[in-house]
């Protein structure tokens, strides 16, 4: 009973993290390497932060399946902006 009362804190503490900061910033970012350009070191670092918690809820979503519908559209999103970022970087080189 108590791990199902922390697994709802924490899972409304994400989803407010990723409603009101995580997913505006990806939408930005996304529109960044979508007119071509590269990321900078925020951009980098804000990514960073974002796979790293998404590792820390790994563990999170096992226990929810509910769940997998949201993170595989956000993880989906998130792969989308990292291509991108890639693409722009090696055109930028040649």
């Amino acid at each position: 009973m108590a791990d199902q009362k922390q697994d709802a804190g924490v899972i409304t503490t994400l989803a407010e993290r990723l409603t009101h900061f995580r997913l505006p910033r990806a939408m930005d970012i996304k529109a960044k390497v979508d007119k071509g350009e590269p990321l900078d070191e925020l951009d980098i670092r804000f990514l960073q932060d974002v796979f790293d918690d998404a590792q820390t809820a790994r563990s999170l979503l096992a226990r929810h399946p509910e769940l997998e519908d949201i993170a595989s559209k956000v993880v989906a999103l998130y792969h989308e902006i990292t291509s991108k970022a890639l693409e722009n970087e090696q055109k930028q080189k040649k």
